[in-house]
């Protein structure tokens, strides 16, 4: 069977720190998801625009650029009304009223269980 035909869910990771973003990356190939990566919300709304397969943006909040993270949720959740969000940082506390309806937070220092949980949630 061609692997095109179960194709895997796209999530996009925007982090400014490079290794937490290859962190994010390796954790969310190994819950069996494919992984586009961008380094601020600049790249990440060029990324969107190119594709139609993108199914989560997990964003960093403190991100530099046009942007943060709470206003990159909003811009995608206003053009890409489908695409789910999740939200983390390890400075800001973020209640549900910051993020879009349906977006979620997890504090950093997140697990692998909870990126993975909080994903097969998103996209079940």
């Amino acid at each position: 069977m061609s692997e095109l035909v179960s194709r895997k869910p796209v999530v996009l990771v925007v982090e400014d720190d490079a290794l937490l973003r290859m962190n994010a990356v390796d954790i969310i190939e190994d819950a069996g998801f494919e992984v586009l990566d961008a380094s601020n919300a600049d790249d990440a709304i060029a990324i969107l625009e190119s594709r139609d397969d993108i199914r989560v943006v997990f964003t960093d909040i403190q991100i530099p650029g046009s942007m943060d993270g709470l206003k990159l949720a909003r811009a995608v959740r206003g053009r890409w009304p489908p695409i789910k969000i999740v939200a983390t940082s390890g400075r800001v506390r973020v209640s549900g009223d910051d993020l879009p309806d349906g977006g979620r937070f997890l504090a950093k220092p997140y697990t692998s269980g909870q990126v993975m949980t909080v994903l097969r949630e998103l996209t079940a």
